[in-house]
């Protein structure tokens, strides 16, 4: 059982830039097809976000917990694979490839989600912070 659900969606963007540098704009993403399947096929995106912008979890959007609640964190990586870290604690029970039906690994601070995956970890909040 769980009293909330957070969910962290990692995406990779892949912007073609002109020959002067800067970010190139397109009137529609069609547009810009060909140039972005040129950036696509280096591996290295331009930028790498959390819930689809910059600052999505921070701030005012920081996801927040009570002491003695216990959240449920789904986390997700189209493209490549990723690590999430929980700070200050451990995911208490943690499926790193999502499915639930397998027996959760215990007590993990960092775990591995390949890419193409969604994972999962539970944790109760043990103190403020």
């Amino acid at each position: 059982q769980y009293d909330r659900v957070y969910y962290v969606g990692e995406q990779d963007f892949y912007v073609p830039r002109d020959e002067e540098g800067n970010f190139k704009t397109y009137a529609s993403a069609g547009d810009g097809y060909h140039d972005m399947l040129r950036v696509m096929r280096t591996l290295t995106p331009t930028h790498e976000v959390f819930n689809g912008a910059v600052g999505a979890l921070t701030g005012e959007n920081a996801m927040k917990a009570a002491v003695g609640e216990t959240v449920l964190i789904v986390h997700s990586q189209a493209n490549r694979d990723t690590r999430p870290h929980l700070i200050g604690g451990h995911g208490d029970y943690v499926w790193a490839t999502g499915k639930f039906r397998n027996a959760p690994e215990v007590d993990l601070e960092t775990w591995h989600i390949p890419g193409g995956c969604a994972g999962a970890a539970l944790y109760t909040f043990l103190q403020p912070g």
